[in-house]
């Protein structure tokens, strides 16, 4: 029997049963690939009804499930988004071809000229340069909040964007990469609240949710607008795809996806049925991952040659990163940053050094990726940005995968002894 509604299922669940039923591929027990371009109407009065109801939201199949052209969408598009839709626990979902574009079709659709947006520091280098180097030369202002559990700082930066725009965008990206610095995102809605009041136009709030994925950290259920993932990362889980996802209320979800037809930057039918797939082993495959990133974060703290460990566990009790992490997240996840006594030269030397761990950018696969973050994921960030974020030149960024975590502390160890 089809299953209509969520029903109260959890998360974990629903990313393995929501959004696709046997009915829908004859019998297939996993949904097809529909490797098509376009699809065959059965009369012209049939094509001409399809796309009243697609462009128009009038006429007799307004409300079914009819498709045109995959630039559109495809029925594995519909799978998926569905299934996205029901894990954060949104009323929809659209989804990308990476998770750039799905960040960049968020500003395209609701920064113009004049415009400012608020995001914090630091945030992922192509965020930054989105919003501090492309929109700018179409007119839009930026500012950046450095503590986003620190209400007097969010405040200050909010009138800040505010002195240079209708401030349109409060940006969230929580825990921060690479530093896992927090975000409260309960103080975000608050902010985005007082800003309409002031300015007589409510700011909505996005938050990326790369860094824990949908079940270590649910967004929605902190009554932010939209939550944007990296399908890419965690989600997707092996290295093997690009693919990014947007969750949110109908009507912000419906605009982003009447624009993605223009844009054209839909997610293909293969790499919708790679993400299906994907989501069905997202929770093991975090679980095993977390469980290796605690084990390794302990070891890297105890080692004489590193200075810091940005690891969410180890947050200080008491403080008010610690209050949101627990009060907003569920686990500490498998990606943080560690910072090496020293600069450049020994970070190079001890990742030259490693055996198993990959020295690569990008996060959440089933092997462990390494990378120093100044020269590689924030290398357009001035550097002045990148001190004021946290980000010095001995800083590492880890995301701890699959293996056996006895091995991946012992390559870290030897490497180590390079420096």
């Amino acid at each position: 029997m089809p299953m209509d509604k969520p029903k109260g299922m959890r998360p974990e669940t629903l990313a393995v049963a929501y959004g696709y039923d046997a009915q829908m591929g004859m019998g297939s027990v996993k949904p097809p690939i529909f490797m098509t371009s376009t699809f065959v109407y059965p009369s012209a009065q049939h094509a001409k009804d399809v796309h009243e109801a697609y462009f128009d939201g009038t006429g007799p199949l307004v409300g079914q499930t009819n498709h045109i052209y995959s630039r559109l969408g495809h029925p594995g598009l519909d799978f998926l988004e569905k299934r996205l839709a029901a894990i954060d626990g949104a009323e929809e979902a659209v989804a990308y071809c990476s998770g750039m574009a799905a960040h960049s079709s968020i500003a395209l659709a609701h920064v113009r000229a004049g415009d400012s947006v608020l995001h914090g520091r630091p945030i992922y280098g192509g965020v930054d340069m989105l919003y501090n180097s492309i929109m700018p030369q179409f007119g839009s202002h930026a500012a950046a909040y450095l503590d986003g559990t620190d209400e007097a700082d969010v405040r200050a930066a909010a009138q800040a964007a505010m002195a240079k725009g209708t401030l349109k965008l409060i940006i969230a990206e929580t825990p921060a990469n690479p530093t896992a610095a927090m975000v409260d995102l309960d103080l975000m809605v608050r902010m985005a609240d007082e800003v309409g009041a002031l300015q007589g136009h409510r700011p909505l709030v996005v938050v990326d949710n790369t860094l824990l994925g949908p079940f270590a950290q649910r967004p929605i259920e902190h009554g932010v607008d939209l939550c944007m993932t990296s399908l890419t990362k965690y989600c997707g889980g092996h290295s093997d795809l690009l693919a990014g996802g947007v969750t949110g209320r109908k009507e912000l979800i419906e605009q982003l996806r009447s624009q993605r037809t223009t844009w054209g930057n839909h997610l293909d039918p293969y790499t919708s049925w790679l993400v299906l797939r994907s989501l069905e082993s997202v929770a093991v495959r975090t679980e095993r991952a977390m469980s290796n990133a605690l084990g390794v974060a302990e070891f890297l703290r105890q080692h004489p040659k590193v200075a810091g460990v940005t690891y969410l566990g180890f947050l200080s009790e008491g403080s008010r990163p610690r209050a949101v992490y627990d009060r907003q997240c569920k686990a500490a996840g498998s990606t943080f940053s560690f910072h090496l006594h020293g600069s450049e030269a020994e970070a190079f030397r001890m990742l030259d050094n490693l055996q198993l761990l990959k020295v690569a950018v990008s996060l959440g696969g089933s092997e462990t990726l390494i990378c120093h973050s100044a020269s590689t994921t924030h290398y357009a960030v001035a550097p002045a940005q990148r001190l004021a974020g946290g980000i010095t030149d001995g800083t590492m960024r880890l995301s701890v995968g699959l293996e056996h975590v006895d091995d991946l502390i012992a390559d870290l160890a030897q490497a180590l002894e390079a420096v």
